[in-house]
C-alpha cells in the first residue's frame, strides 16, 4: 500500500494537480485503504474456509448443533476483523503521506463496515464452490481486481466520457469508494444515501445466498 501512496500520490500525483478541488494524493487515500479492506475480508475467509473443507474439519461444525448462520457469522468476523485491522495500519500509513481530516465518522465506519462485510461473505461463497486452491485465486484475479482498480479508487468517474460513466455504474466497488470518501473527504462522484441502500442489498443477497449454501451441503457435502 505504501508503493500506491509513492507512486500515484507522490511521483504520478504532483503531475496531476487537483482532483474535485482537493491534491490527487489526498484524493485517492480513501479508495486505497478500502481496497486493502477489501482484498484482506476476501483473501482470509476465501483461504479459511476452503482450508476446513480440504482439510476436512469442516465435516465437525456441520454435524455439531451450531446453526448454519452461526458457522457464516463467525467466518464473516474473521475476514471483516482481518480487513478492518489492516485498514486501520494503512490508515496509519497515509497519515505520512496526507492530512487526513474525516469529515463523517459515522458514515466512515458504517461504510468500511459494511464494506467488509459484503467480501468476507463473497469469499466465504467462493471457498464454497471452490475445488482446489486454484480456484480461490481465479475470483481474486480475474473479477475482484479489475472491479477494485476501476471502481473510482484512482480517478473520478466525471472524467470519464459519458457512455463510460454510465458503465461505470454497473460496478458496485465504484459505490464503496464513493460512499467511503464521501465519509473522510466529503465529496462523491455518486448519491450517499443510494450508495449505502446497494451496498445493503449486496450485503443481505451475498449472506442469503451464503445460507443456501450451507443449508443445501452445495460444495460442502458432496
Amino acid at each position: 500500500m505504501s508503493l500506491y501512496f509513492v507512486i500515484f500520490g507522490n511521483l504520478i500525483g504532483s503531475r496531476l494537480g487537483e482532483i474535485n478541488g482537493m491534491r490527487y494524493i489526498d484524493f485517492i487515500v480513501p479508495g486505497i485503504i478500502l481496497m486493502a479492506v477489501i482484498n484482506n475480508a476476501y483473501s482470509n475467509v476465501v483461504s479459511s474456509f476452503f482450508s476446513a473443507k480440504f482439510q476436512r474439519h469442516v465435516e465437525e461444525m456441520l454435524v455439531s448443533p451450531t446453526p448454519n448462520y452461526l458457522i457464516i457469522l463467525g467466518y464473516m468476523s474473521g475476514g471483516m476483523a482481518r480487513g478492518l485491522t489492516v485498514g486501520l495500519v494503512v490508515t496509519l500509513v497515509a497519515m505520512f503521506f496526507s492530512d487526513l481530516q474525516v469529515q463523517n465518522i459515522a458514515l466512515t465506519f458504517t461504510v468500511v463496515l459494511l464494506t467488509s462485510m459484503l467480501f468476507s461473505l463473497a469469499g466465504f461463497i467462493n471457498a464454497v464452490f471452490a475445488k482446489s486452491f486454484d480456484d480461490i485465486s481465479i475470483i481474486p484475479t480475474f473479477v475482484l481486481t479489475p472491479l477494485t482498480y476501476l471502481g473510482g479508487v484512482f480517478f473520478s468517474i466525471n472524467m470519464l466520457p459519458e457512455m463510460w460513466q454510465k458503465v461505470s455504474l454497473l460496478n458496485p466497488v465504484l459505490y464503496m469508494v464513493n460512499a467511503f470518501r464521501a465519509g473522510m473527504l466529503g465529496v462523491s462522484d455518486i448519491d450517499v444515501t443510494m450508495a449505502l441502500f446497494i451496498i445493503v442489498l449486496f450485503v443481505v443477497a451475498l449472506f442469503m445466498v451464503a445460507l443456501y449454501l450451507m443449508k443445501h451441503g452445495i460444495g460442502i457435502r458432496n
